[in-house]
């Protein structure tokens, strides 16, 4: 690990002021991935602001009649929460279906958001890979792709997000609040929080230079059944191969999502107009354009069977 400066962040004002004054600077609460990155010199940061004295860990009820969560609220914490329990299932069941359950006792709702897109490929510094040093190329693209992304990617990074948490948000249609370094704060819908790779994979959010998080806010509850199905290797500490969120009304109408796909949570709401004409209908459109490698075409089945037995499962 490459040395580093540090600072308790005072508020969340002077935090983003501070990230904008060194280019190099990360923030950490949990530390869970940045931790583990910076460790094998993935992540190389010249200064760290510590933000988990900034109060921003409480579950609040918000003026619309939707839920606010602050940015250091912990993933268990987040799972356990009787109203989100209650009124946001889908988001209950993706937290708890990630990582492990000491993972979730330290992991944040920002950091969770703000998780490296990556493949195996991206933790080998030996290896070239455009999110870590844009231009070199990328070795994931005629290497092993079978848990890679199988749309939305690009000639310069296949890589897909990690996040369960990440789905449910997009599926319930969270908004991130943040704050930035001139002090100015503003809310980003988190259908246009994150970017895919096109030719600049390394640039994975919307964020600016020494934007800080601050909360997560959910709209009012939407009713009907909360269902998130993740397909993995094994049964705990690993990504899905695919994963499915859908929130499912009386009538046969909702939402749908999908993890595991794509280098950002995968939602088209025209497909959702198809729910009651099945799952292929819906992956049809939902995987319109996909282009798999020969390792993860099988993703398109399995997506398809996935959101099938969602389906079924909602009907019951």
């Amino acid at each position: 690990m490459k040395p580093f400066t540090y600072e308790r962040a005072r508020s969340d004002f002077d935090a983003a002021a501070s990230a904008a004054r060194e280019p190099r600077t990360r923030f950490i609460a949990g530390g869970t991935n940045l931790l583990d990155l910076m460790k094998i010199e993935v992540e190389t940061p010249a200064h760290l602001i510590d933000v988990n004295g900034l109060g921003m860990d409480r579950i609040e009820p918000a003026d619309d009649g939707g839920l606010r969560i602050g940015a250091l609220v912990r993933n268990a914490d987040l799972a356990a929460d009787a109203t989100v329990r209650r009124d946001y299932g889908v988001l209950a069941r993706a937290l708890l279906a990630g990582a492990s359950a000491q993972i979730r006792n330290r992991a944040t709702t920002a950091g969770n958001l703000l998780q490296r897109t990556r493949c195996p490929y991206f933790y080998d510094t030996n290896q070239p890979c455009n999110k870590r040093a844009p231009g070199t190329g990328c070795s994931a693209i005629g290497g092993v792709t079978r848990q890679l992304a199988v749309i939305g990617a690009s000639d310069a990074c296949i890589a897909t997000h990690p996040s369960d948490m990440a789905v449910a948000m997009r599926l319930l249609d969270a908004k991130v609040e943040t704050v930035r370094p001139d002090q100015t704060r503003r809310v980003i819908p988190i259908a246009d929080f994150y970017r895919l790779p096109g030719n600049t994979p390394h640039v994975e959010t919307d964020l600016e230079t020494g934007e800080l998080i601050t909360a997560v806010t959910l709209p009012k509850p939407l009713g009907g059944k909360h269902i998130y199905r993740k397909v993995r290797d094994r049964a705990s500490f690993a990504f899905a191969l695919v994963a499915v969120g859908a929130v499912v009304q009386d009538d046969g109408s909702g939402r749908v999502a999908l993890g595991g796909v794509a280098p950002q949570p995968w939602r088209m709401e025209s497909a959702e107009a198809h729910l009651a004409d099945g799952a292929a209908r819906v992956t049809d459109i939902l995987l319109a354009g996909a282009k798999p490698t020969p390792d993860n075409a099988f993703k398109l089945t399995l997506a398809q069977r996935a959101l099938n037995a969602v389906l079924t499962e909602a009907r019951t």
